[in-house]
């Protein structure tokens, strides 16, 4: 039996928007809002060059990268072809308003990935 966690309601992600769930161990969470209220999930990373997907720009059942304008579908992560690539999905439940995500996978679904080393570093704070 699947054990949902209750992340935010449907009103808390902006219509054609995104927003990001943080994890303790590996990237964030992405989640969709399509202009249809319908909710998607995918890992906050473009399979290309680790665009942050929640920056992206959300059309249809698919979201465009910030960074090079590859398109993903939201609903399987899949690239558009003739790019090619997969980012990982998570399991999305809209019940009432409310927003769930598959605790399982929350906590461990893809956690071993790397953050891209793009924007700011985070320097240990003993580098100096």
């Amino acid at each position: 039996m699947t054990e949902w966690t209750r992340i935010c309601t449907l009103e808390d992600i902006p219509l054609l928007g995104a927003r990001r769930v943080e994890r303790a161990s590996g990237l964030d969470v992405a989640i969709f809002r399509n202009s249809q209220d319908a909710v998607f999930a995918l890992l906050d990373r473009c399979p290309h060059k680790g665009g942050p997907l929640s920056q992206g720009i959300v059309f249809g059942t698919s979201v465009a990268c910030p960074l090079h304008n590859w398109t993903i579908g939201l609903c399987d992560g899949q690239a558009s072809a003739p790019d090619e690539g997969c980012t990982p999905r998570f399991r999305v439940k809209l019940e009432e308003g409310v927003v769930y995500l598959d605790a399982a996978e929350l906590h461990g679904h893809a956690s071993d990935l790397v953050r891209p080393i793009a924007g700011p570093v985070r320097r240990p704070v003993d580098w100096i």
